[in-house]
């Protein structure tokens, strides 16, 4: 065996990430859906302190046309996931995309079982969006909500609705902007590719609120953005959650902050800045 050889033999990755080979104390992984541009790592780390690093992985699925029996049969990719961001010294993975809790099939109990065993199996927290909007109504005590289902066709949100009442929440009233009537055909909200004018956000929330004034929180499906930012820069709910805090008068509470809120209390850290009760929470 040559010198070279021997020295290839006798090199590998730790098999455990120690705080001084990491390039951040807290390292964080999220997937991407595939076919999406995901805000989620940029969002995430603009609220995080510096001790936090991001990597995002888009999902590779080749012909994928947002089917939910796409997530299904795709469902094992979360695996090769978790075990990649494990592998490179990730603290916690997030899975973006709300649907994917629902079109599994796995139900509430299984969806947990499956978060908790891949986080057992991987050495790291394992979150899903869809999961995570359960534990954060939980956390707030929330029993009675309205979904504000957006941009989300008719069959993702109904999942999500069957999905919140099995967790045993009261879903008083849910419907999306062609419900609302702010778009006459599902195929003309597609078109926008989930992005929509910025008075667009009030003016949902408000109709959501004037139907179901009793809800104790109002939710928002998927990961919906408004061209409210410098410009016109597409936004999602998190740099929202204030204003519409403010003008309702109840939580706000969406899959992206949701997913964002369980990654930092897995962390064990608070975010910086106002973002709503919820994310306000972990600085409690």
């Amino acid at each position: 065996m040559t010198s070279e050889t021997a020295s290839k033999a006798s090199w590998h990755m730790p098999d455990v990430w120690t705080a001084d080979q990491k390039l951040f104390p807290h390292q964080v992984g999220f997937t991407c859906p595939p076919r999406d541009w995901d805000a989620a790592p940029s969002d995430f780390l603009r609220i995080a302190p510096p001790s936090v690093g991001v990597h995002g992985w888009m999902l590779h699925a080749p012909n994928y046309d947002h089917q939910l029996d796409q997530r299904k049969q795709n469902f094992a990719m979360l695996e090769e996931f978790a075990a990649l961001m494990a592998n490179n010294g990730a603290d916690v993975c997030g899975q973006v995309g709300s649907n994917w809790v629902h079109a599994s099939g796995l139900g509430v109990e299984g969806i947990s079982d499956f978060c908790k065993k891949m986080s057992d199996r991987h050495g790291l927290a394992f979150h899903m969006a869809g999961y995570t909007m359960v534990e954060a109504l939980r956390a707030m005590n929330v029993e009675k909500v309205a979904l504000n289902a957006v941009y989300h066709w008719p069959k993702w949100w109904q999942g999500t609705v069957g999905f919140l009442k099995q967790a045993g929440f009261d879903v008083l009233w849910a419907g999306n902007f062609v419900d609302q009537g702010w778009f006459s055909t599902q195929d003309d909200v597609n078109k926008q590719r989930w992005i929509f004018d910025g008075d667009l956000a009030a003016k949902s929330f408000d109709y959501v609120a004037e139907k179901v004034p009793q809800a104790d929180a109002y939710l928002a499906n998927g990961m919906v953005n408004f061209r409210t930012g410098p410009n016109q820069q597409p936004q999602r709910m998190l740099h929202l959650t204030n204003m519409l805090e403010d003008r309702l008068g109840k939580p706000v509470i969406a899959h992206d902050t949701a997913l964002y809120w369980r990654i930092f209390k897995s962390l064990g850290l608070a975010p910086a800045g106002e973002n709503g009760q919820l994310l306000r929470s972990l600085n409690a």
